[in-house]
């Protein structure tokens, strides 16, 4: 579809009197919703006009009531709730929506547990035999492997295949408290 002189003035005349693109292009004929946008960013137009006046003066007071401020979270037992802003629709409207906040789980640890003495060792230094649990972050140099005696046919020591080899009852166990 070729934009002619002819089509272009109509096209600004129509945009000026506050049509939309869907209207505008239904008008032209031959051409999408979107081929008028794009016409009407390269061309530089203003904003449409609203019908009956300027665009300032006869926009309507929102309807919404002001935000509430935040509430702080409380973790006292109760549900809290903080509004969170999201958009709708073409005109990104904000929304506030009230969102329960999760209380933390409280981690009590056991008082029975002997954690071993890590052997230090890199990854060049691993065997068969010997616990493979990653100690620390890889993109340092303080990074190693536990290094312990390894259980058989396990990769990790009996402290460390505690944590990695749970009971299914044990994961599901903290999901169960929280509810």
């Amino acid at each position: 579809m070729n934009w002619t002189d002819e089509r272009v003035e109509r096209l600004k005349k129509l945009w000026s009197e506050g049509l939309s693109a869907s209207q505008i292009a239904a008008q032209l004929g031959g051409v999408s919703r979107n081929a008028v946008i794009g016409k009407v960013h390269r061309l530089n137009l203003p904003g449409r006009a609203k019908a009956g006046g300027s665009a300032s003066a006869n926009r309507p007071a929102s309807k919404r009531p002001a935000p509430a401020a935040p509430r702080a979270p409380s973790f006292a037992g109760r549900d809290t709730a903080r509004p969170a802003a999201r958009t709708v629709g073409a005109n990104a409207l904000k929304e506030d929506q009230d969102v329960n906040v999760a209380e933390p789980v409280k981690y009590t640890a056991s008082g029975s547990v002997v954690v071993p003495i890590s052997r230090r060792l890199s990854l060049t230094d691993l065997t068969e035999r010997t616990c493979k649990w990653p100690v620390g972050d890889p993109l340092t140099d303080d990074f190693h492997f536990c290094g312990c005696d390894a259980q058989d046919a396990s990769p990790y020591c009996k402290y460390h295949a505690k944590l990695a080899y749970q009971p299914v009852h044990e994961r599901r166990r903290p999901a169960a408290r929280a509810s």
